[in-house]
Protein backbone atom coordinates (compact mmCIF):
# COMPACT_ATOMS: atom_id res chain seq x y z
CA UNK A 1 0.00 0.00 0.00
CA UNK A 2 1.53 3.44 -0.95
CA UNK A 3 -1.61 5.50 -0.89
CA UNK A 4 -0.22 9.67 0.39
CA UNK A 5 -3.22 9.60 2.60
CA UNK A 6 -4.49 7.40 4.78
CA UNK A 7 -6.24 6.99 8.53
CA UNK A 8 -6.24 4.40 10.65
CA UNK A 9 -9.18 3.50 12.75
CA UNK A 10 -10.34 2.08 15.97
CA UNK A 11 -6.83 2.05 17.11
CA UNK A 12 -4.97 2.29 20.17
CA UNK A 13 -2.41 4.18 21.56
CA UNK A 14 0.57 4.21 24.49
CA UNK A 15 0.79 7.14 26.50
CA UNK A 16 2.59 7.45 29.89
CA UNK A 17 -0.92 6.86 31.54
CA UNK A 18 -1.52 3.40 29.56
CA UNK A 19 -3.63 2.68 25.88
CA UNK A 20 -6.33 4.75 24.95
CA UNK A 21 -9.58 4.42 24.03
CA UNK A 22 -9.56 3.58 20.26
CA UNK A 23 -8.70 6.49 18.54
CA UNK A 24 -7.61 7.47 14.68
CA UNK A 25 -4.33 8.22 13.24
CA UNK A 26 -4.24 10.23 9.76
CA UNK A 27 -0.84 9.93 7.83
CA UNK A 28 0.09 12.18 5.02
CA UNK A 29 3.07 12.09 2.74
CA UNK A 30 4.37 9.60 5.21
CA UNK A 31 3.72 12.37 8.04
CA UNK A 32 1.09 11.17 11.08
CA UNK A 33 -0.71 14.46 10.36
CA UNK A 34 -3.90 14.20 12.85
CA UNK A 35 -4.46 11.76 15.80
CA UNK A 36 -7.89 11.83 17.22
CA UNK A 37 -9.54 13.36 14.04
CA UNK A 38 -9.71 12.92 10.46
CA UNK A 39 -7.39 15.19 8.35
CA UNK A 40 -9.70 16.79 5.88
CA UNK A 41 -8.90 14.96 2.57
CA UNK A 42 -11.27 13.33 -0.13
CA UNK A 43 -8.10 10.77 -1.45
CA UNK A 44 -8.01 9.22 1.53
CA UNK A 45 -7.94 5.19 2.71
CA UNK A 46 -9.47 4.35 5.74
CA UNK A 47 -7.92 1.46 7.42
CA UNK A 48 -10.20 -0.38 10.47
CA UNK A 49 -7.57 -1.64 12.87
CA UNK A 50 -10.12 -3.04 15.06
CA UNK A 51 -8.70 -2.33 17.98
CA UNK A 52 -5.10 -3.24 17.99
CA UNK A 53 -1.98 -2.02 19.01
CA UNK A 54 0.06 0.65 17.84
CA UNK A 55 3.52 1.32 18.48
CA UNK A 56 6.29 3.43 17.48
CA UNK A 57 8.56 1.73 15.04
CA UNK A 58 11.88 0.08 16.25
CA UNK A 59 15.13 1.59 15.79
CA UNK A 60 17.75 -0.95 15.83
CA UNK A 61 21.46 1.03 16.22
CA UNK A 62 23.55 -1.94 16.39
CA UNK A 63 22.69 -5.59 14.40
CA UNK A 64 24.68 -7.90 12.42
CA UNK A 65 22.74 -10.91 12.02
CA UNK A 66 22.71 -9.98 8.35
CA UNK A 67 26.43 -11.56 8.47
CA UNK A 68 24.75 -14.97 8.95
CA UNK A 69 22.50 -14.10 5.42
CA UNK A 70 26.06 -13.59 3.55
CA UNK A 71 28.16 -16.22 5.25
CA UNK A 72 26.03 -18.74 7.27
CA UNK A 73 28.69 -21.44 8.13
CA UNK A 74 32.23 -20.76 7.87
CA UNK A 75 34.04 -20.61 4.50
CA UNK A 76 30.98 -19.93 2.71
CA UNK A 77 29.31 -16.69 1.28
CA UNK A 78 26.08 -15.80 -0.37
CA UNK A 79 25.73 -12.90 -3.11
CA UNK A 80 25.32 -9.97 -1.41
CA UNK A 81 21.78 -8.47 -3.16
CA UNK A 82 20.21 -12.24 -1.88
CA UNK A 83 21.99 -11.90 2.16
CA UNK A 84 20.54 -8.51 2.05
CA UNK A 85 17.23 -9.12 0.59
CA UNK A 86 16.68 -12.13 3.23
CA UNK A 87 17.30 -9.11 6.01
CA UNK A 88 15.53 -6.57 4.95
CA UNK A 89 12.56 -9.12 5.31
CA UNK A 90 13.46 -10.33 8.56
CA UNK A 91 13.77 -6.92 9.82
CA UNK A 92 10.19 -5.82 9.12
CA UNK A 93 8.65 -8.75 10.00
CA UNK A 94 10.61 -8.44 13.58
CA UNK A 95 9.05 -4.85 13.81
CA UNK A 96 12.26 -3.08 12.79
CA UNK A 97 11.53 0.18 10.93
CA UNK A 98 15.11 1.81 11.04
CA UNK A 99 18.03 -0.80 10.87
CA UNK A 100 21.86 0.54 11.01
CA UNK A 101 23.30 -1.80 9.34
CA UNK A 102 26.83 -2.71 11.23
CA UNK A 103 29.49 -3.21 9.42
CA UNK A 104 32.87 -4.21 11.15
CA UNK A 105 35.60 -2.97 9.32
CA UNK A 106 37.48 -5.16 10.85
CA UNK A 107 41.17 -7.00 10.23
CA UNK A 108 40.22 -10.04 9.30
CA UNK A 109 39.95 -11.81 5.67
CA UNK A 110 36.58 -12.90 4.89
CA UNK A 111 33.26 -11.45 6.08
CA UNK A 112 34.56 -8.85 8.13
CA UNK A 113 37.55 -7.39 5.98
CA UNK A 114 37.86 -3.73 4.29
CA UNK A 115 37.48 -5.50 0.91
CA UNK A 116 33.80 -6.56 2.31
CA UNK A 117 33.13 -3.28 3.92
CA UNK A 118 33.57 -1.71 0.54
CA UNK A 119 31.29 -4.36 -1.22
CA UNK A 120 28.69 -4.25 1.14
CA UNK A 121 28.25 -0.33 1.12
CA UNK A 122 27.92 -0.83 -2.63
CA UNK A 123 25.30 -2.91 -2.49
CA UNK A 124 23.26 -1.38 0.37
CA UNK A 125 23.42 2.01 -1.31
CA UNK A 126 21.77 0.44 -4.80
CA UNK A 127 19.52 -1.40 -2.76
CA UNK A 128 18.11 1.06 -0.57
CA UNK A 129 15.29 2.62 -2.68
CA UNK A 130 14.18 -1.36 -3.09
CA UNK A 131 14.03 -2.30 0.67
CA UNK A 132 11.30 -1.79 3.27
CA UNK A 133 13.02 -1.28 6.03
CA UNK A 134 15.00 2.06 6.32
CA UNK A 135 18.37 1.21 5.95
CA UNK A 136 21.55 3.50 7.40
CA UNK A 137 25.39 2.50 7.87
CA UNK A 138 26.83 1.75 11.19
CA UNK A 139 30.61 1.39 10.34
CA UNK A 140 31.75 -0.43 13.11
CA UNK A 141 36.01 0.53 13.29
CA UNK A 142 38.41 -1.65 14.42
CA UNK A 143 41.41 0.55 16.00
CA UNK A 144 44.36 -2.41 14.02
CA UNK A 145 42.57 -1.91 10.72
CA UNK A 146 44.89 1.01 9.92
CA UNK A 147 45.33 -0.07 6.20
CA UNK A 148 43.23 2.64 3.68
CA UNK A 149 42.38 4.93 6.57
CA UNK A 150 42.00 8.34 4.14
CA UNK A 151 39.23 6.05 2.51
CA UNK A 152 37.33 5.82 5.44
CA UNK A 153 37.51 9.26 6.30
CA UNK A 154 36.50 9.85 2.45
CA UNK A 155 33.39 7.96 3.40
CA UNK A 156 32.22 9.73 6.14
CA UNK A 157 32.95 13.53 4.80
CA UNK A 158 30.72 12.24 1.89
CA UNK A 159 27.91 11.40 4.45
CA UNK A 160 28.13 7.75 3.61
CA UNK A 161 28.53 6.50 7.16
CA UNK A 162 25.76 8.11 9.96
CA UNK A 163 27.20 6.48 13.13
CA UNK A 164 30.32 5.11 13.72
CA UNK A 165 31.97 3.27 16.79
CA UNK A 166 35.83 2.68 17.60
CA UNK A 167 36.10 -1.17 18.56
CA UNK A 168 39.43 -3.14 20.09
CA UNK A 169 38.47 -6.81 19.78
CA UNK A 170 42.32 -7.94 19.03
CA UNK A 171 43.45 -9.39 22.06
CA UNK A 172 45.77 -8.71 24.08
CA UNK A 173 48.54 -11.10 24.31
CA UNK A 174 48.33 -11.55 28.40
CA UNK A 175 44.87 -12.10 28.11
CA UNK A 176 44.56 -15.64 27.90
CA UNK A 177 40.57 -15.49 28.23
CA UNK A 178 40.04 -13.15 25.54
CA UNK A 179 42.05 -15.02 23.43
CA UNK A 180 39.88 -18.12 23.40
CA UNK A 181 36.84 -16.15 23.61
CA UNK A 182 37.48 -14.07 20.32
CA UNK A 183 39.13 -17.44 18.53
CA UNK A 184 35.79 -19.05 19.10
CA UNK A 185 34.31 -16.32 17.24
CA UNK A 186 36.53 -15.93 14.29
CA UNK A 187 36.87 -19.88 13.84
CA UNK A 188 33.18 -19.57 12.98
CA UNK A 189 33.92 -16.61 10.61
CA UNK A 190 36.84 -17.73 8.88
CA UNK A 191 38.33 -21.22 8.09
CA UNK A 192 42.07 -20.61 9.08
CA UNK A 193 44.13 -22.91 11.05
CA UNK A 194 44.58 -22.05 14.75
CA UNK A 195 48.17 -22.06 14.54
CA UNK A 196 47.77 -19.39 11.31
CA UNK A 197 45.52 -17.29 13.65
CA UNK A 198 47.52 -17.34 16.37
CA UNK A 199 50.36 -15.86 13.93
CA UNK A 200 48.09 -13.21 12.49
CA UNK A 201 46.93 -11.95 16.25
CA UNK A 202 51.01 -11.37 16.90
CA UNK A 203 51.47 -9.66 13.77
CA UNK A 204 48.31 -6.88 14.31
CA UNK A 205 49.76 -6.12 17.89
CA UNK A 206 52.10 -3.77 16.19
CA UNK A 207 49.56 -1.83 14.76
CA UNK A 208 48.04 -0.93 18.04
CA UNK A 209 49.93 3.01 18.48
CA UNK A 210 49.13 3.84 14.89
CA UNK A 211 45.42 2.48 15.30
CA UNK A 212 45.21 4.57 18.54
CA UNK A 213 46.32 8.25 16.43
CA UNK A 214 43.81 7.06 13.62
CA UNK A 215 40.89 6.84 15.85
CA UNK A 216 41.95 10.06 17.41
CA UNK A 217 41.31 11.79 14.32
CA UNK A 218 38.04 9.98 13.33
CA UNK A 219 36.30 11.13 16.02
CA UNK A 220 37.03 14.92 15.31
CA UNK A 221 36.06 14.08 11.64
CA UNK A 222 32.53 12.33 13.03
CA UNK A 223 32.02 15.51 15.40
CA UNK A 224 32.55 17.94 12.55
CA UNK A 225 30.24 15.96 10.27
CA UNK A 226 27.33 15.80 12.57
CA UNK A 227 27.72 11.61 12.79
CA UNK A 228 27.58 10.14 16.17
CA UNK A 229 29.96 8.36 17.77
CA UNK A 230 30.10 5.34 19.97
CA UNK A 231 32.25 3.49 22.05
CA UNK A 232 32.36 -0.23 22.84
CA UNK A 233 33.12 -3.00 25.06
CA UNK A 234 34.36 -0.41 27.79
CA UNK A 235 35.43 -1.98 30.73
CA UNK A 236 38.13 0.27 33.33
CA UNK A 237 36.95 4.00 34.19
CA UNK A 238 40.25 5.15 32.29
CA UNK A 239 39.04 3.30 29.21
CA UNK A 240 35.75 5.08 29.35
CA UNK A 241 37.43 8.67 30.37
CA UNK A 242 39.20 7.95 27.20
CA UNK A 243 35.86 7.32 25.32
CA UNK A 244 33.98 10.46 26.91
CA UNK A 245 36.98 12.43 25.84
CA UNK A 246 36.48 11.24 21.84
CA UNK A 247 32.97 12.63 22.43
CA UNK A 248 31.02 9.43 21.92
CA UNK A 249 26.85 9.44 22.73
CA UNK A 250 26.69 6.04 22.51
CA UNK A 251 28.27 3.36 24.41
CA UNK A 252 28.16 0.46 23.41
CA UNK A 253 27.92 -2.51 25.93
CA UNK A 254 29.84 -1.40 28.81
CA UNK A 255 31.76 -4.40 30.58
CA UNK A 256 30.26 -3.61 34.33
CA UNK A 257 27.70 -1.45 36.02
CA UNK A 258 30.24 0.42 37.30
CA UNK A 259 31.93 1.52 33.65
CA UNK A 260 27.97 1.63 32.21
CA UNK A 261 26.90 4.41 35.61
CA UNK A 262 30.20 6.23 34.26
CA UNK A 263 29.20 6.45 30.24
CA UNK A 264 25.80 8.12 31.65
CA UNK A 265 27.67 10.51 33.84
CA UNK A 266 29.72 11.60 30.63
CA UNK A 267 26.48 11.75 28.94
CA UNK A 268 26.71 8.70 26.80
CA UNK A 269 23.52 6.79 26.40
CA UNK A 270 24.24 3.24 27.29
CA UNK A 271 23.79 0.71 24.69
CA UNK A 272 23.37 -3.41 25.56
CA UNK A 273 21.48 -6.07 23.87
CA UNK A 274 18.17 -7.62 23.83
CA UNK A 275 19.41 -11.29 23.58
CA UNK A 276 21.00 -11.13 26.82
CA UNK A 277 17.55 -9.59 28.49
CA UNK A 278 15.49 -11.83 26.58
CA UNK A 279 17.76 -15.01 27.27
CA UNK A 280 18.56 -14.28 30.63
CA UNK A 281 22.10 -13.31 30.29
CA UNK A 282 24.57 -13.07 28.41
CA UNK A 283 26.56 -15.53 26.19
CA UNK A 284 30.33 -14.10 27.15
CA UNK A 285 29.55 -13.48 30.68
CA UNK A 286 29.30 -9.61 30.65
CA UNK A 287 27.07 -7.60 32.57
CA UNK A 288 23.37 -9.13 33.15
CA UNK A 289 20.94 -6.49 31.28
CA UNK A 290 17.97 -7.51 33.78
CA UNK A 291 20.55 -6.29 36.38
CA UNK A 292 21.56 -3.09 34.61
CA UNK A 293 18.06 -1.89 33.61
CA UNK A 294 17.20 -2.55 37.50
CA UNK A 295 19.78 0.00 38.52
CA UNK A 296 19.09 2.02 35.77
CA UNK A 297 22.21 1.94 33.88
CA UNK A 298 20.28 1.06 30.60
CA UNK A 299 19.36 3.68 27.86
CA UNK A 300 19.06 1.63 24.54
CA UNK A 301 18.33 -1.70 23.76
CA UNK A 302 19.52 -3.10 19.97
CA UNK A 303 19.07 -6.46 18.27
CA UNK A 304 22.84 -6.98 18.99
CA UNK A 305 22.74 -10.61 16.76
CA UNK A 306 19.22 -11.46 16.95
CA UNK A 307 16.17 -9.54 15.40
CA UNK A 308 13.34 -10.76 17.19
CA UNK A 309 15.21 -10.41 20.28
CA UNK A 310 14.32 -6.56 19.95
CA UNK A 311 10.95 -6.94 19.45
CA UNK A 312 10.29 -9.13 22.46
CA UNK A 313 12.91 -7.32 24.91
CA UNK A 314 10.62 -4.24 26.23
CA UNK A 315 8.02 -6.96 27.16
CA UNK A 316 10.56 -9.42 29.41
CA UNK A 317 11.25 -6.02 30.92
CA UNK A 318 7.79 -5.24 31.63
CA UNK A 319 7.76 -8.57 33.22
CA UNK A 320 11.05 -9.08 34.71
CA UNK A 321 11.96 -5.36 35.83
CA UNK A 322 8.78 -4.39 37.20
CA UNK A 323 8.98 -1.64 34.01
CA UNK A 324 5.99 -0.04 32.14
CA UNK A 325 5.52 -1.14 28.30
CA UNK A 326 5.49 2.82 27.71
CA UNK A 327 8.86 3.00 29.65
CA UNK A 328 10.61 -0.21 28.33
CA UNK A 329 9.31 0.73 24.88
CA UNK A 330 11.75 3.95 24.74
CA UNK A 331 14.61 1.65 25.03
CA UNK A 332 13.50 0.47 21.17
CA UNK A 333 12.55 3.70 20.10
CA UNK A 334 12.08 7.05 21.45
CA UNK A 335 15.92 6.99 23.35
CA UNK A 336 17.97 5.47 20.25
CA UNK A 337 16.20 8.11 17.78
CA UNK A 338 17.78 10.82 20.23
CA UNK A 339 21.07 9.35 20.70
CA UNK A 340 21.65 8.85 16.47
CA UNK A 341 20.33 12.47 15.68
CA UNK A 342 16.96 11.24 14.57
CA UNK A 343 14.67 12.25 17.52
CA UNK A 344 13.21 15.36 16.17
CA UNK A 345 11.78 12.97 13.38
CA UNK A 346 11.37 9.37 14.68
CA UNK A 347 10.82 6.89 17.71
CA UNK A 348 7.19 8.46 18.51
CA UNK A 349 3.73 8.54 17.27
CA UNK A 350 3.22 12.47 17.58
CA UNK A 351 2.63 14.99 15.06
CA UNK A 352 4.65 16.04 12.57
CA UNK A 353 6.88 12.95 13.15
CA UNK A 354 7.18 10.00 10.20
CA UNK A 355 4.88 7.62 10.34
CA UNK A 356 6.81 4.45 11.32
CA UNK A 357 4.63 2.00 13.39
CA UNK A 358 3.78 -1.35 13.99
CA UNK A 359 0.39 -3.25 14.77
CA UNK A 360 -0.25 -5.43 17.03
CA UNK A 361 -3.12 -7.83 17.65
CA UNK A 362 -1.74 -9.37 20.83
CA UNK A 363 0.86 -7.93 24.05
CA UNK A 364 2.00 -10.96 24.44
CA UNK A 365 5.79 -10.25 23.56
CA UNK A 366 5.67 -12.80 20.63
CA UNK A 367 7.10 -11.06 16.66
CA UNK A 368 4.21 -13.33 15.59
CA UNK A 369 1.29 -10.92 17.04
CA UNK A 370 3.25 -8.42 14.80
CA UNK A 371 -0.09 -7.90 12.29
CA UNK A 372 1.72 -4.93 9.84
CA UNK A 373 4.93 -2.77 9.70
CA UNK A 374 4.71 0.66 8.46
CA UNK A 375 7.65 2.95 7.59
CA UNK A 376 6.75 6.62 6.42
CA UNK A 377 3.31 5.69 5.91
CA UNK A 378 3.51 2.69 3.57
CA UNK A 379 2.27 -0.90 4.80
CA UNK A 380 5.88 -2.79 4.20
CA UNK A 381 4.81 -6.00 5.99
CA UNK A 382 1.47 -7.61 6.65
CA UNK A 383 -0.28 -10.91 7.98
CA UNK A 384 -3.25 -12.22 6.37
CA UNK A 385 -6.11 -9.72 6.20
CA UNK A 386 -8.45 -11.33 8.91
CA UNK A 387 -7.96 -8.56 10.90
CA UNK A 388 -7.50 -5.39 9.17
CA UNK A 389 -10.00 -4.77 6.43
CA UNK A 390 -9.79 -1.61 4.05
CA UNK A 391 -12.78 0.55 4.58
Amino acid sequence: MDDKNVVIENVMLLSEQGWSDPTCVSIQNGKISAIGQVAANTHTTHIDAHGQYMLPGIIDLHGDAFERHIAPRAGTHFPLELALAANDASLVASGITTFYYSITDGFEPGPRSRDTVRELLQTLETLMPRFSCQARIHIRHEKVNVEKHEELVDWILSGRIHLLSLNDHLPPLNNERKIQRYLAGMRRRVSMSVEDINQFLLNLQQHRELGEQQAQALAEIAAKQGISLASHDDETLEEVAKSISLGVSIAEFPMSELAARECQKGRAAVLMGSPNLVRGGSHVGAISVKEAIEHGVVDILCSDYHYPSLFSAPFTAVKTNNLSLYNAWKLVSENPAKAAGLGDTKGKIELGYDADFILLRDLDGSPLSISSTWVKGARVFAKANKIIGVC
